[in-house]
């Protein structure tokens, strides 16, 4: 809390001070009672202020703050709602007189003033402004500003009331088509899914948390003493991985992470069981789960069936991602991801990939994911004419290797890279 006179109050005090010392000096008694008076007046208007303190004590004001929608994608405009409530009178008293300025970081208010709609009612104040993010992350809001004054207004004190809140952006996204028969042609699509499988065409895997009891295998589970269920991947659309590796430059990222997050969500939608792997920059938490069972598995695919849930997990993956903090990083966690994918269960699954210019080694990788998985890169470009070159070569080698890959400038539309790179050949 920061306390102290107002402009008045000084005055005041020093003009009592002064009387008191010349009072003293003349030996006129008079003049020290004259100059006693606004001293006391302004010191015990400071104490008084001190004392009515609203976030100390039993008659403390209580602070609730919400936003909605909260998360939000960048660009989009979040409501936030502060409500400042009094428990008894003596605290609606201290809620009387006193102004409030709300704080938020500058990538919620753009680095103005919050302008908020204030109302009033007994024994509450509520406040109600929007925001806009500006980009992907984690923002602050709050503590509130308290700022109140004596009767008299020569103290005032300035203090902050309620805890910190915080609002999560996601990237801003842009839904792509996803044209049938293009990343599934019709032999894959009679192969994979097209049709109803039988029994016969139907293996066996570990169940998973989350699969449905229903595709138990019981008699193979009763014989390994641990349940297995059936695994119909052909009975449905093909799952989707969407692997993105970071950019070791700023520039690049929010441009890569929404792209990589557009085409995860829109082949969600499509009805695709679809997974974000971002490099291997995820926790090792969220890159394996444990199962009932007590067995470590792969990360596993969304399924359109939870909804607004599974967009949300696959949203929450990109919040905290930054640049790789060295190539050698980079190179290390873009491996990792392809060999999470190499020993995935998933076969014939389709990869979808925002990659750089990638070194010898990572093509290697990369051309055996193309082995078992269908393949589709967007290779980012850069502003040099040796990164062009890197990006072109990039795409030349994924396309012998059996990927579907075209080059792109950081910062293009996102749906127009996407159609490019539907409209090419391998």
């Amino acid at each position: 809390m920061r306390l102290r006179p107002t402009a008045r109050g000084l005055g005041l005090a020093l003009t009592g001070v002064g009387g008191i010392v010349a009072g003293i000096a003349l030996g006129a008694v008079d003049l020290v009672r004259i100059g006693t008076l606004p001293t006391l007046l302004v010191a015990g208007a400071l104490v008084t202020v001190w004392f009515r303190d609203p976030a100390r004590g039993r008659h403390r004001l209580t602070v609730e703050r919400s936003a909605s929608p909260n998360p939000v994608h960048a660009g989009s405009p979040s409501q936030v709602t502060v409500q400042v409530r009094a428990a008894d009178a003596s605290g609606r008293t201290r809620l009387t007189g006193i102004r409030l300025g709300e704080q938020a970081s500058a990538e919620l208010s753009g680095g103005r003033p919050l302008r908020a709609r204030v109302t009033r009612v007994s024994g509450a104040v509520t406040l109600m402004y929007p925001v806009v993010a500006v980009r992907r992350g984690r923002w602050s809001l709050g503590p509130l500003v308290v700022t109140r004054s004596d009767p008299f207004g020569v103290a005032r004190a300035t203090a902050t009331l309620g805890q910190r809140a915080e609002i999560a952006v996601w990237p801003a996204v842009v839904d792509l088509p996803v044209p049938s028969g293009v990343l599934v042609g019709e032999p894959d699509r009679v192969a994979l899914g097209a049709r109803t499988p039988s029994t016969d065409d139907a293996s066996l895997r570990d169940y998973r948390f989350g699969d449905d009891l229903r595709r138990v295998h019981w008699v193979s589970s009763a014989r390994r003493g641990e349940l297995v269920v059936r695994s119909d991947e052909r009975a449905g659309l093909r799952p989707v991985t969407v692997l993105l590796e970071l950019p070791t430059r700023q520039a690049p990222l929010e441009w890569s992470i929404s792209l990589a997050a557009s085409m995860t969500l829109s082949m969600l939608d499509a009805g695709h069981p679809a997974r974000l792997l971002c490099g291997g920059a995820l926790p090792a938490r969220d890159a394996r789960e444990t199962t009932a069972s007590g067995k470590r598995e792969l990360q596993r695919h969304a399924h359109t069936r939870a909804g607004a849930a599974a967009r949300a997990d696959l949203l929450d993956r990109t919040i905290d991602l930054d640049i790789a903090e060295t190539p050698a990083v980079a190179e290390e966690q873009l491996l990792a991801a392809a060999r999470l994918i190499a020993t995935s269960d998933s076969n014939g699954e389709i990869v979808l990939a925002v990659l750089g210019p990638l070194t010898a080694r990572t093509r290697a990788a990369l051309a055996h994911v193309a082995d078992s998985s269908q393949g589709w890169a967007i290779v980012r470009s850069g502003d040099t004419v040796a990164a062009r070159r890197d990006a072109d070569s990039t795409a030349e080698a994924l396309q012998h290797a059996g990927w579907r890959a075209c080059t792109v400038e950081p910062g293009e539309d996102i749906a127009t890279c996407w159609l490019r790179l539907l409209g090419t050949t391998r």
